[in-house]
């Protein structure tokens, strides 16, 4: 589990304007500000922060949202702080069945989201299972016997090496 990640941007103050307005329908707020960085989160704990770097590349993020109406509120504050549109809310069917996300580029060219995984109705913090996966392999339990160390192969003479044929 993650506790807290750093996005570098090219502009700090414009990221600033831009994340305090979209991550706000996500229950975020400015926890630490500092002049080389800030740390945002819920309820006090600073678990996203930003740090400028002029030649940062692009990076996906995707945030969790309550609900389906804080995904489309997401979207709509991006596009009003000035991010640029890279998927409207809607289902997401290709990743499973109650995937519902909103995809908005940054001032940095960063592609973030809100998601949620729940389907409409269903109680808060349930999460949809992908389809199942094959179970691993049991482990074996530790031999007692330690397997034989192999000896390395005898090395012959060192060779001189052969003289280059002609020139460059």
């Amino acid at each position: 589990m993650l506790d807290h990640v750093t996005l570098r941007v090219h502009d700090l103050a414009a990221s600033k304007a831009f994340y305090v307005s979209v991550l706000e329908p996500l229950g975020y707020e400015v926890a630490m500000d500092f002049p080389e960085g800030l740390g945002m989160g819920v309820g006090g704990k600073p678990d996203f922060w930003l740090t400028e770097d002029r030649v940062a590349a692009p990076q996906h993020l995707a945030f969790a949202a309550p609900s389906r109406a804080a995904v489309d509120a997401f979207h709509a504050a991006g596009l009003a702080a000035g991010g640029r549109d890279n998927g409207a809310p809607g289902l997401r069917a290709h990743y499973h069945p109650n995937y519902y996300g909103a995809f908005i580029d940054d001032p940095s060219g960063h592609h973030i989201e809100a998601v949620i995984h729940t389907a409409p109705g269903a109680r808060t913090g349930a999460k949809a299972k992908p389809a199942a996966k094959a179970k691993a392999a049991p482990k074996r339990a530790a031999s007692k016997r330690a397997a034989p160390k192999k000896a390395a192969p005898k090395r012959s003479a060192a060779r001189k090496p052969a003289a280059r044929r002609g020139t460059r």
